[in-house]
């Protein structure tokens, strides 16, 4: 088994892409939304690359069963049902619903990415039931690819300290896995701050924008790890919820 991990989605080329499990990482804020918003019983994610195409798919859609959802530059667009604060994605706001979401960086990752043998969506909200899928599909022999969406194109300390979760908890039972020089930068990360979330993000040039922003609050449901014990899974363009729909 390998495991990679690439920063942007620019660096998720099909080359690299094609036949492995892919796991998408955006911990502030797209990947944490997602989850939260299946966990609390949204029927799909739809990820957006842009407004203009969330509001062009909401046409295709009965307007009662949709929800508009998504930011550009961390603020809630205009017009738009919810930003993307996961504490916005109640159970009265998205139960039995599709939420169309675009963001500034991470819907952009979960996107393009053919060729995949599967792809999840994963954060410290949902990480040892990303990690249970990840080792499900090691076991069938997919390599492992670790996508940090990143900050506008850039490298993001928080996403690629996530990642580094990751791969340390596969290598606990991997221990002959073969770990490419991203993989092996993510678990340096992980290791220097550890459970120290706050610190993590406290660091994080996006973390500190946030708490600027007035997202402090953000910032603490983004850290709650294990608190949305969903995977989100794409299938055909939109996200549903691993195992057949199977909620807690």
């Amino acid at each position: 088994m390998r495991i990679d991990a690439v920063f942007g989605p620019g660096a998720a080329t099909p080359a690299v892409v094609t036949g492995r499990a892919v796991v998408v990482i955006d911990v502030l804020r797209a990947s944490t939304t997602i989850a939260t918003a299946l966990h609390h019983g949204a029927r799909f994610v739809v990820p957006l690359e842009s407004a203009d195409e969330v509001i062009t798919r909401s046409k295709q859609l009965d307007r009662s069963e949709v929800v508009l959802a998504g930011e550009r530059r961390m603020m809630p667009i205009e017009g738009f049902d919810l930003g993307n604060s996961p504490g916005e994605f109640t159970r009265e706001k998205v139960e039995g619903k599709t939420v169309l979401l675009t963001t500034t960086n991470g819907t952009a990752a979960m996107t393009g990415l053919t060729g995949a043998r599967e792809v999840l969506v994963g954060c410290y909200v949902n990480l040892r039931a990303t990690m249970r899928a990840v080792r499900a599909a090691t076991r069938l022999g997919a390599d492992v690819l670790l996508v940090c969406a990143g900050r506008e194109r850039m490298f993001a300390l928080e996403d690629a300290a996530c990642a580094g979760r990751f791969v340390r908890m596969l290598m606990r039972r991997a221990t002959t896995a073969a770990l490419g020089d991203g993989a092996v930068a993510c678990a340096l990360l992980d290791k220097r701050y550890g459970e120290n979330l706050a610190r993590l993000f406290g660091d994080s040039e996006h973390g500190r924008a946030l708490a600027d922003a007035g997202f402090g609050a953000d910032l603490e449901a983004c850290a709650e790890v294990d608190a949305h014990p969903v995977v989100p899974v794409l299938r055909d363009r939109q996200l549903v919820v691993l195992d057949g729909g199977k909620r807690p």
